[in-house]
């Protein structure tokens, strides 16, 4: 394990740092399980949340069969957006109060998954959406206590929301990404299908592998746990409680994984090596960063996602504008990680090797360029757009980007090194174009 001395002990600092996840069944099939795990967790009347598009698909038939099967009535709410936004949460959230449900079963990708959590937050403690929202946007008030058991079902390669208590959503009013961030929220289980990956379009495995690489890129790399100030009181520690030694085994792993696979994934639906290996990657990063944490790449994304005014990306709708969201990650990425590499040299190298860069006779110094450049043979070999200008930005909207991105404290404060508004200018600008 790399820089052990990333945790020595800082004076104010945490001593201690937790682990949380959600139970998990991986495996090839897996999803034939959902109704005994349903009725073991207490499950009568259950919500199984999904969309238009994967509604009509064997993953929702095969969930829906098991449940049924283990006497469990079944109702389907097939109206989850892509990227959720505020209204869409809303209507989940009605949807579940009035259904008087016992149980949660999403089967999809993060948006899914997310609105699931959404749903089951809102209906078992109804209050105004910004009321749990993370600050300064919304109040963050804490989850007043337990929810309804909710089994996550994930169908792509990307997100890990199946294994954090972390929800994302578009604030359309703001025009930005936020979120609501709650142990509570986690999924009691996940089972996780790889093959459900096989018919996913090349572009969607591309968005969905990045943002695997940026959650454990971005945890190995974020504020180590003995600099965070500790909270009033040990149950209230942080998800986002900064990099530690259990979420660096995760990172490691699944930034190995990425780099080793993410390529073959994409340009091969056959290769279901590789599609079970980023699937596989998208779960440890999803445990790594739900322990840990990210930093400026998704901040930063949060504000690209939510201000995109024309781009549409090819694998995903086309009726409506979106960056999908780990494509709005990495779009940033090299900019960032020459900007943080001189807090932590050492493990900005150790990432870049496991992701495939020879590393062989490199200078501390030269970290950031090595990972950086890394990442984007990575973007060209897979399609990813050329920057932040590739997905519709120019030099005139740094200045509301980086207000957008500034407003995400909570990943901002996780970054290795102090953080400015005119730093994420500066990122915005070294991210508009990189070859």
């Amino acid at each position: 394990m790399a820089c052990c001395h990333y945790y020595g002990h800082q004076a104010g600092g945490d001593a201690a740092f937790a682990v949380d996840m959600s139970a998990i069944t991986y495996g090839a099939g897996c999803l034939v399980e959902a109704g005994d795990h349903a009725q073991s967790l207490g499950m009568r009347r259950v919500a199984l949340f999904t969309d238009e598009r994967l509604a009509a698909l064997e993953p929702v038939a095969i969930v829906k069969r098991s449940l049924q099967a283990a006497g469990l009535e079944v109702v389907v709410y097939d109206a989850v957006k892509v990227e959720p936004t505020d209204g869409s949460f809303l209507e989940a959230a009605r949807f579940a109060r009035e259904g008087k449900f016992d149980g949660f079963v999403s089967v999809g990708g993060g948006s899914v998954i997310d609105t699931c959590k959404a749903a089951n937050l809102y209906s078992s403690y109804p209050a105004p959406l910004t009321d749990y929202v993370n600050a300064p946007i919304g109040a963050a008030k804490a989850v007043p206590g337990p929810l309804k058991p909710h089994i996550a079902c994930p169908t792509t390669s990307g997100t890990g929301s199946e294994c954090t208590g972390i929800a994302i959503f578009d604030f359309i009013e703001r025009r930005v990404k936020t979120g609501i961030v709650s142990k509570r929220l986690r999924p009691n289980l996940a089972l996780i299908d790889p093959t459900t990956t096989y018919t996913l379009p090349a572009a969607v495995v591309a968005a969905s592998g990045f943002d695997v690489l940026s959650h454990a890129l971005e945890s190995f790399t974020a504020l180590p746990y003995t600099r965070r100030t500790p909270a009033d009181r040990p149950s209230l520690r942080p998800m986002s409680q900064g990099a530690n030694p259990w979420s660096d085994i995760g990172c490691e792993k699944a930034l190995q994984m990425t780099g080793r696979f993410l390529e073959r994934a994409v340009q091969s639906a056959d290769d279901h090596e590789a599609r079970d290996g980023m699937m596989f990657a998208a779960t440890l990063a999803g445990i790594a960063f739900g322990n840990a944490g990210v930093h400026l790449p998704h901040g930063m994304s949060y504000a690209v996602a939510g201000q995109v005014r024309d781009f549409c990306s090819h694998g995903y709708p086309q009726d409506e504008p979106m960056v999908p969201h780990g494509m709005s990650v990495i779009v940033n990425a090299p900019a960032v990680f020459r900007f943080t590499a001189d807090a932590c040299p050492e493990r900005h190298l150790d990432a870049a090797r496991w992701l495939g860069a020879d590393v062989a006779g490199a200078s501390l110094a030269d970290a950031g360029e090595i990972v950086a450049q890394r990442l984007i043979a990575l973007m060209q070999a897979t399609g990813i757009p050329n920057g932040v200008g590739g997905v519709g930005y120019g030099a005139d909207d740094v200045v509301s980007l980086a207000e957008g991105a500034w407003a995400q404290q909570r990943l901002v404060k996780n970054a290795p090194k102090a953080v400015s508004e005119a730093d994420l200018a500066g990122l915005f600008r070294g991210a508009m174009r990189y070859w």
